[in-house]
C-alpha cells in the first residue's frame, strides 16, 4: 500500500510538473516581442507610419509608394519576429515599383499589444493593415504575403477582407499541427504528440482560443484568388506533406514551391535568387494592370 501511494504521489507530481511547464511554455509564446526596430530601409522612398488595426489598435509599420499600375503589396512577419525580417521582400518589391507595406503585430516589435494570439487577433490587424493600405494605393490591385503567422493571419482574415493574390509562406495549416509540430521537435515524435492534447488544453485554458477558431487552411479553402505556396522542404514545424495539403485546399489559381534545402527559416534568405525571381514575378502576374492575369 505505501509503494501505491508513493507511486501516486510521483504521478501526481510528474502531472503538475507538466502542467506547470505547459502553462509557462503558452505564457512565454503569447508574451510580448516587442523590440526597437529602427529606420526603414533606404532607397525606396519608404517611411514609417502608423496603422489601425481593426480592433482600433495602432500597429507601427514602414510604407514606399509605387508606380501607378503596379500593385500594392502588404508584408506580415512570422510569431515573435517584427519587420525587420520584411526588410528585404520590402526593398525587393518596391524596386519592382510596388506599393508596399510592412507591420508589426500587435505586441511585436514597436507595435503595442498584452499578448500574441497566434493568428486571432492578429488577422484584424491585417484587415486593417490592408484597408489602409488600399486607401494609400487607391485604384491599385492588393496581394500580400505572410510569413508562417503572418500566411495565417492573413488566410483568416481573408474571410472578409479578401486580396487579389496571396504569398503564404511557412504556413501552418491548423494550430493542432502547429503545436504537435513544434513539441515534436522539441521533445521527439512519439513524446510529442503524447503531450499535444494536453498542451492544447492549457493553451484554451489560459487564452480562451479554440483550436477550432485557428484553422487557416479552411480560410484557403473558400479563398478563390491566385496563390502561391511555399515552404522548406525539410521544415519539421510546418512539413511539406501540410504544406502540400494548403495547397491542394485552394480552389484558385495556385502553385506550389518547396525550397531545396531549407527548413522552417526565411525562404527569401535560404533561396536568394529563385525567390527574387519568383515571388515579384507571381505578384507581377496578379497586381500589375499593364500586365495580363493568369
Amino acid at each position: 500500500m505505501i509503494a501505491l501511494l508513493a507511486l501516486a504521489a510521483v504521478l501526481v507530481t510528474l502531472l503538475l510538473s507538466a502542467v506547470t511547464a505547459g502553462a509557462v511554455a503558452v505564457r512565454g509564446m503569447a508574451s510580448p516581442a516587442r523590440a526597437v526596430v529602427g529606420p526603414p530601409p533606404e532607397g525606396i522612398g519608404a517611411r514609417a507610419v502608423t496603422v489601425p488595426s481593426a480592433t482600433g489598435q495602432a500597429l507601427a509599420g514602414w510604407y514606399a509608394p509605387g508606380r501607378p499600375g503596379q500593385g500594392a503589396v502588404l508584408l506580415l512577419h512570422g510569431i515573435r519576429a517584427d519587420r525587420r525580417m520584411l526588410a528585404s521582400r520590402m526593398v525587393l518589391l518596391a524596386r519592382a515599383g510596388m506599393a508596399v507595406l510592412a507591420v508589426d503585430f500587435r505586441a511585436h516589435g514597436e507595435s503595442p499589444g498584452r499578448s500574441i494570439t497566434f493568428g486571432h487577433l492578429e488577422a484584424r490587424d491585417a484587415e486593417g493593415a490592408l484597408a489602409w493600405l488600399r486607401a494609400a494605393a487607391p485604384g491599385e490591385r492588393v496581394g500580400a504575403v505572410g510569413i508562417s503567422l503572418g500566411g495565417a493571419a492573413l488566410l483568416l482574415a481573408s474571410r472578409t477582407a479578401p486580396v487579389d493574390a496571396m504569398v503564404l509562406e511557412s504556413v501552418f495549416p491548423d494550430i493542432r499541427a502547429a503545436v504537435v509540430n513544434r513539441l515534436a521537435v522539441a521533445l521527439g515524435a512519439r513524446l510529442g504528440h503524447a503531450v499535444a492534447p494536453a498542451f492544447l488544453a492549457i493553451g484554451t485554458g489560459l487564452t480562451g482560443l479554440r483550436p477550432a477558431d485557428l484553422r487557416p487552411i479552411e480560410a484557403l479553402a473558400r479563398y478563390p484568388g491566385p496563390v502561391l505556396v511555399a515552404s522548406g522542404a525539410r521544415d519539421r514545424a510546418t512539413t511539406p506533406s501540410e504544406t502540400r495539403a494548403l495547397h491542394a485546399a485552394a480552389p484558385g489559381p495556385k502553385e506550389l514551391w518547396l525550397v531545396d534545402g531549407a527548413g522552417h527559416v526565411d525562404l527569401a534568405g535560404a533561396a536568394a535568387s529563385d525567390y527574387e525571381e519568383r515571388v515579384p514575378a507571381f505578384l507581377a502576374r496578379h497586381l500589375h494592370r499593364n500586365l495580363p492575369c493568369a
